[in-house]
């Protein structure tokens, strides 16, 4: 019987071979080479868009105009389209400064906020969603990282808000407010959620303490701080046990840990021989040069802004306090600074696209008429082919060791 079966084994391997060497040449064994598989295969290919808004920088329309632009990253950062926005002044129907830029894979959308209102935009239909004009304006916003919804401060418009200025908790899908939240800082201003979604972190211009909130009961649990001086941009590293904020009147920045709310070290570029002019009537006004920080998305780095100087300070974040490295010079003053997902490129608000590995500027964000784009609001999403988010980035620059 055993050489009955291995016969029958025999016979069938030699009606096999038989069988594909007559054959084979004529049958298809890819089984994604078919139109229909490939068509659906290429649909998953994913690209990398930084998306910018424009007029991020005030309400200068003449540094990129009004809009939603896109550039291809994997392409030189070309120039791609300018998407249709909302965002216009009641008063005049001219286009409103943009003040913050988010996104979610949740929603497939990208929101934008300007003095006024916060719209949400379609990012497979590139429609303007909804628009919405919240109490007290809306200011540089944040979303939860499972992109479900976003706190978005009040704008602080004068002296006489202080102490009620707030943020809305926010409904990403529907827009609606769900819980108005009063953490008893003057100047509701810049916001980051924390990586795992748990705390929120709040700060304000006119403030030289920080508010941190629970996401899930949304209330404030402690301050951080009190800094040196009002907190103004900042960025967090991904563990959420260090902040690293710029404050009025400082070239440089000041490091906190979250968990104590102690202020630990202060660093000042002037240590480093670069002057810091402190002119009250500048750009963004308070004495205030360093207006930008961010760290490497592996957070060795800290990259610190010099509005004075025309520069980018870049600092050693692998040993504490951090130490000076380099410099790379702008063709003029920086008002703010992000990071590509890979750590490969880094974008200060000048447009001026920089590697960070080299320190070499590679290029410079141009619009359809061949203008230079500037901007502070703009975050890195990453698309397939049929227009789905399945990756974004983050306007701060925050850190993406622990990812």
């Amino acid at each position: 019987m055993k050489a009955k079966h291995n016969f029958f084994q025999i016979l069938l391997a030699g009606c096999l071979a038989i069988w594909f060497t007559a054959f084979a040449p004529f049958v298809n064994f890819d089984t994604k080479s078919t139109p229909a598989e490939q068509e659906t295969e290429d649909a998953q290919e994913v690209n990398r868009y930084l998306y910018v808004a424009v007029p991020g920088m005030s309400n200068y329309l003449d540094r990129g105009g009004h809009g939603l632009l896109v550039f291809d990253i994997d392409d030189g950062h070309r120039f791609v389209k300018r998407i249709a926005t909302a965002g216009l002044k009641r008063v005049d129907g001219t286009p409103s400064n943009v003040k913050g830029i988010t996104a979610s894979t949740a929603t497939n959308s990208v929101y934008i906020s300007n003095l006024e209102t916060m719209q949400r935009i379609d990012l497979e239909t590139e429609e303007v969603v909804w628009e919405y004009q919240y109490t007290g304006g809306a200011d540089r916003m944040a979303m939860l990282p499972d992109g479900d919804e976003i706190y978005v401060p009040s704008f602080p418009r004068n002296r006489s808000y202080m102490m009620t200025e707030h943020w809305h908790v926010v409904d990403a899908e529907s827009g609606d407010v769900l819980e108005t939240i009063f953490p008893g800082i003057s100047g509701s201003h810049n916001t980051i959620y924390g990586p795992d979604g748990k705390e929120v972190y709040m700060a304000a211009l006119r403030d030289n303490l920080m508010a941190v909130a629970d996401t899930d009961s949304r209330t404030i649990t402690r301050k951080i701080g009190p800094f040196s001086a009002p907190v103004r941009p900042f960025t967090i590293n991904s563990a959420q046990t260090l902040v690293y904020a710029n404050v009025n009147r400082l070239l440089g920045f000041e490091i906190a840990d979250l968990k104590t709310g102690e202020v630990l070290h202060r660093i000042d570029v002037e240590d480093e021989g670069f002057d810091a002019k402190l002119d009250e009537g500048k750009f963004h006004g308070g004495g205030l040069p360093s207006h930008g920080i961010g760290l490497t998305p592996d957070e060795t780095e800290v990259w610190v802004v010099d509005e004075d100087n025309h520069a980018l300070h870049v600092y050693d974040n692998t040993v504490m306090p951090p130490v000076y490295k380099t410099t790379v010079e702008l063709n003029h003053e920086p008002h703010w600074v992000t990071f590509g997902l890979d750590g490969k490129y880094v974008y200060p608000s000048t447009g001026q696209v920089i590697e960070i590995e080299t320190r070499e500027i590679v290029a410079q964000l141009t619009d359809e008429h061949g203008v230079s784009v500037e901007s502070e609001k703009m975050v890195e999403i990453h698309l397939t082919a049929d227009g789905k988010a399945v990756r974004v980035g983050d306007q701060f620059g925050i850190g993406r060791a622990a990812e």
